[in-house]
């Protein structure tokens, strides 16, 4: 008898140990979920100091949490000095740079030996990559910094095509290149101004580089989750090692030095597709064109 009181003794301790396991497994995992959501909501502190494990986790997630806010705000600080920094160039470059152009202008309608003409042409042209890179620079700087955000509204993507595709038509018949829009059709949740930029930096970019009698064309392709607006030349093409490179803040191809631009159009397209959940993407082959794809979504 004393034999099974013994083994009904051992299974009731074996029972609570087993339930008190799984209630303090419970009760830490409870402490952790709670420690996780108030460290995402930003209300975590410190509430336990004794010698235990989870209080020494405690106190290390508070480090953390400490560190990565300083840092977090380190970087807005620098951000906002930047963009600061930013405004107050263009704010300070824009009178002396209306002003060259207005006296490159005025020199180029005097009577100019062929030299003098030459040099006209080249402030004027120095002076309007001037401006375009104060622009570009002010408009990625405030994307960066979120001082400009963009406005994702559903909409049809024709519009936007048409209007980027009617800029570029003259600079491309004036260079004797044909500028094709294709399929337009296709709806996606984007903001209508930036959008219409990036693909004009496609274009800018696709007429900057195509020979006289090539082709740009720019069609809408619809997947399952994306529209893709796609802006295909046939240029020079551009090499697999640099095709990773080319999205880069003021990277210039190896042999793009001669042709005019500032190497910032592609890094503002991926800003202006990442800030609205998409992304960009080129397929070329050199020697025979390239072709850069803006991926919007369909869907928010």
């Amino acid at each position: 008898m004393s034999g099974w009181i013994a083994i009904g003794a051992a299974v009731l301790l074996a029972l609570a140990v087993v339930v008190y396991d799984r209630w303090r497994t419970a009760r830490t995992i409870r402490r952790l979920d709670d420690m996780l959501t108030a460290a995402i909501n930003g209300t975590f502190s410190e509430e336990t100091f004794d010698e235990s494990r989870l209080s020494s986790l405690e106190s290390r997630l508070a480090r953390y949490l400490a560190a990565s806010a300083l840092s977090a705000r380190n970087v807005r600080e620098q951000k906002d000095q930047i963009s600061a920094l930013v405004s107050d160039i263009s704010h300070q470059t824009k009178t002396p740079v209306a002003n060259l152009r207005l006296y490159a202008q005025l020199l180029s309608e005097q009577p100019l030996t062929p030299q003098g003409k030459d040099c006209a042409a080249a402030i004027s042209a120095q002076a309007e990559k001037l401006q375009t890179l104060i622009e570009a620079l002010v408009k990625t700087s405030r994307l960066e910094t979120g001082v400009l955000a963009l406005h994702p509204q559903p909409g049809e993507i024709s519009p936007v095509v048409e209007r980027a595709a009617a800029q570029y038509a003259p600079k491309a018949a004036e260079k004797g290149i044909a500028l094709i829009t294709e399929q337009r059709a296709g709806s996606a949740v984007f903001d209508a101004k930036w959008t219409e930029e990036a693909v004009c930096n496609l274009l800018d970019n696709a007429v900057k580089y195509t020979p006289s009698g090539g082709t740009v064309a720019v069609e809408v392709k619809n997947y399952e989750l994306f529209s893709a607006i796609r802006v295909s030349d046939t240029g020079p093409g551009i090499s697999e090692e640099e095709q990773a490179k080319i999205f880069a803040r003021f990277y210039r191809a190896s042999g793009a030095w001669q042709a005019e631009g500032v190497g910032i159009g592609l890094y503002l397209t991926r800003q202006i597709a990442e800030k609205q959940g998409g992304y960009v993407k080129v397929e070329s082959i050199p020697g025979k064109g390239s072709t850069f794809s803006l991926y919007i979504p369909r869907e928010s």
